[in-house]
């Protein structure tokens, strides 16, 4: 087969795994920056091209949509499922993950436990909003922020107002969030490929810092997979559409409550505290999903086609 992986820094490691394993199932890999694909649209079709060559042949793309120009990628990814090209995780799932408040809601609508959270755009509420949150300290949260950056903790009420008007006046939304005072510095991160969760692991924050993204310093331990913990996890990422997703769970007094969602997770971290080959998990579930699509279109007679 031959798979594409759109990714913005090929020299990451989540990325060069994906090449090596993708490699090592025999298969050939093609790893493109997004921003040099041009998309163009005629006369009922799409095609992409690459250096003034169209991308033809794919039989499965795997995004890699970091926070730098999301919409251009999502535009990409749309392509190719206008093209007929099979994508592991969809335009849809990838949108959705990377609006904070969005997922949230989605989440919260299918039952699936998430802390309790405001969003708010007024000073005066703000004192209403603590209240109702257990009163401080609280998380406080760019809607646009990814890996711990934008995510601060307000230990009172004035430093929560200060936040808050700071970020207010620079045109950015920004959320309220029950601290959990339990897991201070601590979340899982649960793995799911396929509607499987295949493996977790307990990240603590560096000494002096409450956000335990492996990012910023954090460490990572293997945690055992509970049908509980699973379960949470297996189900956020159905209710967001993702095939591959990592599922960030705090483990609150009265069970898992899930954070957030995030449609390219890193795995470097996982890797190492769980000693699985999680980059050759992800390129079986594109063999998975290809083979599929293959066996539909065979069915039906048909092939793969650019028609919109």
């Amino acid at each position: 087969m031959k798979f594409l992986v759109l990714s913005r820094k090929p020299a990451i490691y989540s990325t060069r795994r994906l090449r090596e394993a993708a490699r090592i199932e025999g298969h050939s890999c093609l790893v493109v920056d997004p921003l040099r694909c041009v998309l163009h649209l005629e006369g009922g079709s799409a095609k992409v091209r690459v250096a003034g060559d169209d991308l033809t042949g794919i039989d499965a793309v795997i995004p890699r949509v970091g926070s730098y120009a999301v919409e251009y990628s999502l535009a990409l990814v749309r392509q190719f499922e206008l093209m007929g090209v099979p994508v592991l995780n969809g335009s849809a799932g990838i949108a959705l993950a990377k609006q904070k408040w969005a997922s949230l809601q989605a989440l919260t609508a299918a039952g699936v436990p998430v802390p309790p959270t405001t969003l708010m755009r007024f000073p005066t509420h703000l004192a209403d909003t603590l209240a109702e949150l257990g009163g401080p300290p609280v998380i406080l949260k760019l809607l646009r922020g990814m890996q711990g950056a934008g995510v601060l903790l307000a230990e009172s009420g004035e430093a929560a107002e200060s936040i808050m008007d700071t970020v207010w006046s620079l045109g950015e939304d920004i959320i309220a969030q029950k601290f959990i005072a339990e897991s201070r510095g601590t979340d899982v991160r649960v793995l799911v490929i396929g509607g499987e969760a295949v493996a977790a692991m307990r990240r603590t924050a560096k000494e002096g810092d409450f956000r335990s993204n492996i990012h910023r310093g954090g460490v990572g331990e293997r945690v055992a997979l509970t049908p509980a913990l699973a379960s949470v996890a297996v189900r956020a990422a159905q209710v967001t559409g993702l095939r591959v997703a990592g599922v960030d769970v705090l483990e609150s007094k009265e069970g898992g409550v899930v954070l957030e969602v995030n449609s390219s997770p890193g795995f470097q971290g996982l890797e190492e505290a769980t000693d699985r080959d999680i980059a050759v998990e992800i390129v079986r579930e594109a063999e998975r999903l290809a083979e599929s699509r293959a066996g539909r279109q065979t069915a039906g007679h048909g092939r793969p086609g650019a028609t919109i």
